[in-house]
């Protein structure tokens, strides 16, 4: 997952990132794309298939096993934050990055994930003080199985509580596993851990009850 709208990087602390496919932007496409346990990053002005990519290890949060630091709750209770699911996903998705240049998450890119949500699959959790939105966070929901895309934050602790909400959204809803991609020192706290790839596609094949990606 993305803290701010920056892309993931490969060979960073011994994290490898391949290139698995290069395919459209169609829901079905990007369904498929999840499924094969990818994630699509795409470049400022490109007009072709979008790249899809594999880390390994591949950072995961058991919702189970997960975290929230006794500090950020601490924090969380004094601001007052509400946590509310889908009440703007395309803010969310646009402050994550999708009306910048020059990041993964280009305006076309956005467009997709939107179509993602207009058929259920792509939802935001968002940490509201008031009425506005100080922080947020994407993703794709299948099944069991739960993507964190890209986060961002307007006000101190907006995109902790977006992950916090996050994680309870998860734990409520019987969710066995949340991808974000990469090990950071963000994602640790709450207690993410990284697991080898194949081991990856075996958590995606329970969660979503499909065939495990030969």
């Amino acid at each position: 997952m993305a803290d701010e709208p920056h892309p993931p990087h490969g060979d960073e602390a011994g994290t490898s990132i391949t290139t698995l496919r290069r395919v459209g932007l169609a829901p079905d496409q990007m369904l498929q794309g999840y499924l094969q346990g990818a994630f699509p990053m795409d470049e400022a002005g490109a007009t072709g298939p979008i790249g899809w990519f594999v880390a390994d290890p591949r950072a995961v949060i058991v919702p189970g096993h997960a975290r929230v630091p006794a500090t950020v709750r601490r924090m969380l209770r004094r601001r007052g934050y509400v946590v509310r699911v889908d009440a703007a996903f395309g803010e969310v998705v646009r402050a994550c990055g999708g009306e910048r240049d020059g990041v993964w998450l280009t305006p076309r890119l956005a467009a997709a994930y939107d179509a993602l949500h207009a058929e259920g699959l792509a939802h935001s959790v968002e940490a509201w003080d008031g009425d506005r939105l100080v922080g947020g966070l994407f993703g794709v929901w299948l099944g069991r199985f739960m993507t964190a895309e890209s986060m961002f934050h307007r006000a101190p602790d907006g995109g902790n509580a977006a992950l916090a909400g996050l994680i309870d959204v998860a734990r409520t809803g019987g969710a066995e596993v949340i991808d974000v991609q990469m090990m950071s020192a963000h994602v640790v706290r709450f207690g993410a851990r990284e697991v080898p790839h194949a081991e990856f596609l075996g958590l995606l094949a329970r969660a979503t009850g499909a065939p495990a990606p030969r």
